[in-house]
C-alpha cells in the first residue's frame, strides 16, 4: 500500500513537472534588457512619488512608452537624462520641488484634548475625531518623518517638521500622510502663481494684502538677520519690493493680530528695510527662473501691473517682450509719483531687476500707432497683456474747466518730472481728494506757492487718498476744504483768477455714507491763478477704438477693458488685461496682484488650454481669524520712522520724507510679529527684548 502511494505521487510529480516544462516554453516572455538598464539609473528608493508601486515598475512603464524618463521624482534632471539615454529619447526639464510646512505653531494651533494612543498623525485624526483649535495644525507625532524614505524630515523641539530641501525628492508622501494638509508640495511655478485659498495657514496680514505677501516667513527671516532670504520671500509677491515699500497704503497693518494688545507691525518699513538692504549690499541676490520654454508673451506697458506680470512669465520660462511707448519702463511711478515719494533710482533699481532676468524691453513704440493686437500675434505671441494704465483726467464739467490755467495733476506732475516750474507768489486750487492731488499739494509747498488750496467734497476719512498723504499736504500748508465741490472756474486776460465752490453735506452726516449733495445757499469764492484738477484717473481707450467706433474688448460701464473677475481673460482669448486700464485708479500694490493673476492664467492657457478659476479663493478675510483677545506676555512700542523736519521738505524735490530704519531697529520691529497663522499665534513674540525699558510684561499695564 506504501510503494504503491509512492509511486502514484512520484508519477504526479513527474507529469506536473512535465506540465510546467512545457507551460515555461510556450508562456515564456523575454524581459526587455532595457528594464533593468532604466532600473539601475534610478536612486532604488521605491519612494511610489511616481505612482508606480516600486522603480521596477516605474523602469517598466518608461519602456512600454507609459511614462516619460523623468518619471522618477527622487531623481534629478541627471537621472532623467540617464534613462533618456537609454531609451534614445530626448528629456524635458523637470521643475524641482520640495515639502513645505505651512503651520507655524502657536498658542492656538494646540489641541484641546488628551490623546494617548498610537504615535501617528493619521490614527490620532480619525479614531479621537476630537476639536482642534485649527484645522490645519500639525499634530507633532511625526507621521511625515516615518514616511520620507530621504532623511529630508525632522521634527523640531517644537514638534514641528523641519525640511531639508537638499535632501527632499518631492515624492510627495509625507503630504499624502498628513491628515490635515500642515505640509504640501511647492515648486517655483505653482508657488509664484499660487492665489490664497481657504484651505491655506493664513494670517489676517495675509488676507488683506492684494499681492498676498507672505508677512510672517519675511519677517521672521529679518529677525534671524537672514536678509537674502527675506529679500527672496518679499520678491515672491512683490516684484517691485522698493517702490511698494514706499508708497503702499498697508492695510495689512490695520488688522494686525498686534493691535489687540498695542499697535500694528510696520510691515510696510520692514518691506522697504529688505529691499534697501539689497540696494546697499553691491550686489543683486541670484533669482530663480526655469529655462526658456520656447513660448513668447507680449505685455503692452511697462508700468507695476506690466512689468509684474513680466517678471512671473519669466521665472517659470517664458519669453517676455515688455512694450511702451516711452523711453525708459516704470509707468506712473516712473514718469508722475514726485522724488520725494520714489527717487528715480529706486524706481529704475526694481524695473533693471526685473529686465536682468532676460525680459526684453522694446520702449517708444505706440500701441495702436506702432503695433496692434494683430502684428502681435503674427510675430508670434501666444498670449498678450494689456496694462496700459490711467493717464487720462476727465473733464470737471463745470463751467470754465476748459479755460487757460486749468491743468490735469498728471500733466502737471509729469512736467515737474523734467523741469520744476517757479510757483512763487502763485495761489492753487486743487479740485479732488486722490493721490495725484495730495502729490500735487505738496509739490506746489515746494515751488514756493503763495497759497494751495484743495477742494474735497468729503470728510477726511471719507476722502480717496491715503491718510499720511492728505496728513502731509497739511503740513506742507496746503488747506484742505472738506465737504465743498466746484461749480464754475472763472477767468479773465487769459488766466483764470477764482474758482466758485458750494458747500456738501452727506443724506446721513454721522454715517457719512454715499456721495454728498450741494447744501443751497452756502455758495463762496476762492481766488487763484492756477487751477489742477485731481478728481480721477481714466485709461485713454483710444488705441482699442477701430475706425468703425468699436471697441476690440467688451468694455464696462466705467470706460474700462472689462475681463474674468479671477483669471483677468478678456473678451478675446489670448488677451489678459490689469492694473488701471481694467480697475481704473488704483493702488501700485494692486497693479502688482493683477501682473501675478494674469501671469497665472496666461500660464494656463499655455499649458493646460484653459484659464481656469482656483477653488475655494480666499477673496475676504476668513471670520475665525478675527480674534477678540491673545494671551501675549509683553507689549512693545512701534517702531517710529524718522522723517526730515517739514522746513527741509520745502527746499528738495530730490530727498525722501521717509528714512529708512536701522537695522537694530529692524530686528526689534520684527520681534514684536506674533508669527501667526490662521488662528495660532506666539505669545512669546518680544521675549529676546523683555529687559529693555520701553518693553512691559502685559499683566503689569491690567
Amino acid at each position: 500500500m506504501v510503494s504503491t502511494s509512492i509511486f502514484l505521487l512520484s508519477g504526479l510529480g513527474f507529469a506536473a513537472a512535465s506540465v510546467l516544462a512545457v507551460a515555461s516554453k510556450v508562456l515564456h516572455v523575454k524581459e526587455d534588457p532595457r528594464v533593468a538598464a532604466v532600473e539601475n539609473c534610478f536612486p532604488g528608493a521605491n519612494c511610489g512619488g511616481c505612482g508606480y508601486p516600486g522603480c521596477s515598475a516605474a523602469a517598466a512603464a518608461v519602456v512600454a512608452g507609459e511614462a516619460p524618463p523623468e518619471v522618477c521624482v527622487a531623481g534629478g534632471m541627471d537621472i532623467a537624462t540617464s534613462v533618456a539615454s537609454v531609451m534614445g529619447m530626448s528629456v524635458s526639464f523637470k521643475e524641482p520641488k520640495v515639502a513645505s510646512l505651512i503651520c507655524t505653531g502657536g498658542e492656538r494651533a494646540k489641541q484641546i484634548y488628551d490623546y494617548s494612543g498610537v504615535e501617528d498623525c493619521r490614527a490620532m485624526s480619525m479614531l479621537y475625531g476630537g476639536d482642534k483649535m485649527c484645522g490645519l495644525a500639525c499634530l507633532g507625532k511625526g507621521s511625515c518623518v516615518k514616511a520620507c524614505g530621504f532623511g529630508a524630515i525632522e521634527l523640531s523641539e517644537e514638534g514641528l517638521p523641519v525640511v531639508n530641501e537638499a535632501l527632499c525628492r518631492s515624492c510627495g508622501k509625507c503630504a499624502e500622510v498628513c491628515p490635515t494638509g500642515a505640509i504640501r508640495i511647492k515648486g517655483l511655478s505653482s508657488d509664484l502663481l499660487h492665489l490664497n485659498k481657504l484651505d491655506d495657514c493664513l494670517a489676517p496680514c495675509m488676507q488683506k494684502c492684494p499681492a498676498q505677501l507672505d508677512v510672517r516667513t519675511m519677517i521672521q527671516q529679518i529677525k534671524a538677520g537672514d536678509m537674502g532670504s527675506a529679500l527672496l520671500t518679499l520678491k515672491e509677491r512683490l516684484p517691485l519690493p522698493s517702490v511698494v515699500g514706499r508708497i503702499c497704503p498697508h492695510g495689512c497693518e490695520t488688522i494686525c493680530r498686534r493691535q489687540i494688545v498695542d499697535e500694528g507691525i510696520a510691515i510696510n518699513s520692514l518691506e522697504r528695510y529688505v529691499s534697501d538692504w539689497e540696494m546697499a549690499s553691491g550686489g543683486r541676490v541670484p533669482m530663480q527662473c526655469n529655462p526658456s520654454n520656447g513660448r513668447k508673451v507680449a505685455i503692452i506697458g511697462g508700468g507695476a501691473a506690466g512689468m509684474s506680470c513680466a517678471f512671473y512669465l519669466r521665472r517659470v520660462g517664458y519669453e517676455v517682450h515688455v512694450f511702451d511707448r516711452r523711453e525708459s519702463l516704470g509707468g506712473m511711478v516712473r514718469h508722475a509719483i514726485p522724488e520725494y515719494r520714489v527717487p528715480h533710482r529706486v524706481a529704475d533699481w526694481d524695473v533693471q531687476g526685473i529686465l536682468e532676468l532676460g525680459v526684453t524691453p522694446r520702449t517708444g513704440l505706440e500701441f495702436g500707432k506702432d503695433f496692434t493686437l494683430a502684428t502681435l500675434n503674427d510675430e508670434g505671441f501666444e498670449a498678450i497683456f494689456v496694462a496700459t494704465g490711467a493717464w487720462k483726467t476727465p473733464q470737471l464739467g463745470i463751467p470754465g474747466d476748459t479755460a487757460p490755467g486749468v491743468v490735469d495733476g498728471v500733466s502737471f506732475l509729469t512736467s515737474l518730472k523734467h523741469e520744476p516750474m517757479d510757483l512763487a507768489g502763485k495761489r492753487l486750487v486743487i479740485i479732488g481728494d486722490t493721490n495725484t492731488a495730495m502729490d500735487v499739494a505738496r509739490s506746489a509747498g515746494r515751488l514756493s506757492a503763495a497759497r494751495i488750496v484743495v477742494l474735497s467734497q468729503h470728510i477726511k476719512r471719507k476722502m480717496a487718498a491715503n491718510k499720511l498723504e492728505v496728513e502731509r499736504a497739511e503740513e506742507i500748508g496746503a488747506e484742505i476744504l472738506y465737504k465743498t465741490k466746484p461749480t464754475a472756474v472763472k477767468s479773465a486776460d487769459g488766466g483764470v483768477i477764482s474758482v466758485e465752490y458750494i458747500a456738501t453735506e452727506y443724506k446721513d452726516p454721522k454715517k457719512a455714507t454715499g456721495t454728498p449733495a450741494p447744501v443751497e445757499g452756502t455758495e463762496a469764492v476762492v481766488d487763484c491763478d492756477l487751477v489742477i484738477n485731481c478728481v480721477d484717473r481714466v485709461p485713454d481707450m483710444t488705441p482699442f477704438v477701430g475706425e468703425d467706433g468699436e471697441s476690440e474688448f467688451a468694455v464696462t460701464k466705467k470706460g474700462t477693458i472689462d475681463a474674468d473677475k479671477v483669471t483677468l481673460q478678456t473678451s478675446v482669448s489670448n488677451v489678459f488685461v490689469g492694473g488701471e486700464v481694467y480697475s481704473g485708479r488704483a493702488t501700485v500694490v494692486e497693479a502688482v496682484a493683477d501682473g501675478r493673476t494674469a501671469a497665472r492664467s496666461i500660464h494656463m492657457l499655455l499649458t493646460e488650454g484653459e484659464a481656469k478659476n482656483p477653488e475655494d479663493q480666499q477673496l475676504r478675510v476668513i471670520p475665525e481669524t478675527i480674534l477678540k483677545g491673545m494671551k501675549v506676555k509683553y507689549t512693545i512700542p512701534r517702531v517710529a520712522v524718522q522723517e526730515i523736519p517739514v522746513a527741509e521738505r520745502r527746499s528738495t524735490f530730490k530727498e525722501e520724507v521717509s528714512q529708512p530704519l536701522d537695522p537694530s531697529l529692524a530686528r526689534k520691529e520684527a520681534s514684536r510679529c506674533l508669527r501667526c497663522g490662521l488662528t495660532c499665534y506666539d505669545g512669546e513674540a518680544g521675549a529676546e527684548y523683555a529687559a529693555d525699558p520701553d518693553v512691559k510684561p502685559l499683566d503689569a499695564e491690567d
